[in-house]
């Protein structure tokens, strides 16, 4: 068999997959307007934040029940515009935050959340730091709990053992830092094929 045809192949296959991006973490850190840049910069579509425009239309305090309605919505969001995209899929946001808000403002996560965590997989996550300023926002809730909940995602996804790195920097720069994580994970997985 001729090497260079097997190499090609690889390669041709790995350009050809759309590789699924979240970008996670916790609230006030960016996560909304960095899919949209990295979207952008990729000429790709990108999956908005389900829970922001379903916690807009209601017309009460959301509960416990609702969490899982929004992780069904992202889902499903997510599953479209997966057939949309070139390249990549850039998510704003996962099931993760779903799992963690719901254990932390219920003491609970749904087991549809859990399975579905362990079924759904991205390529590669990107966990934004909270270096950012704090946004006063009538839909978030812990503005003094930054660096704890920033511990539970890089605990959560540490222990899952799933591939991630940290995005820090303000404006342009948390852009830049992004881009190049991306382009680090694409050698990286060139390297392995």
């Amino acid at each position: 068999m001729d090497t260079w045809n097997g190499e090609k192949n690889i390669i041709e296959k790995l350009m050809s997959e759309v590789l699924k991006i979240a970008i996670t973490g916790p609230e006030s850190t960016g996560k909304s307007i960095l899919a949209e840049q990295l979207a952008n910069h990729y000429r790709t579509p990108w999956v908005p934040e389900f829970a922001r425009s379903y916690i807009d239309k209601l017309d009460r305090p959301y509960v416990a029940a609702d969490i899982l309605t929004i992780a069904k919505g992202q889902l499903s969001h997510e599953r479209q515009l997966l057939k949309k995209a070139t390249g990549y899929l850039f998510c704003d946001t996962e099931l993760i935050v779903t799992k963690i808000w719901s254990e932390l403002k219920y003491g609970y996560c749904d087991p549809w959340i859990l399975q579905n965590i362990e079924k759904n997989n991205y390529h590669l996550f990107l966990l934004c730091d909270i270096d950012l300023p704090w946004v006063d926002d009538p839909q978030r809730e812990h503005p003094h709990f930054r660096k704890q909940l920033f511990d539970l995602y890089f605990q959560e996804l540490t222990n899952r053992r799933l591939t991630f790195r940290i995005v820090s920097g303000i404006g342009s720069i948390r852009l830049k830092n992004a881009i190049k994580s991306i382009s680090e994970f694409d050698d990286l997985a060139l390297s392995k094929s």
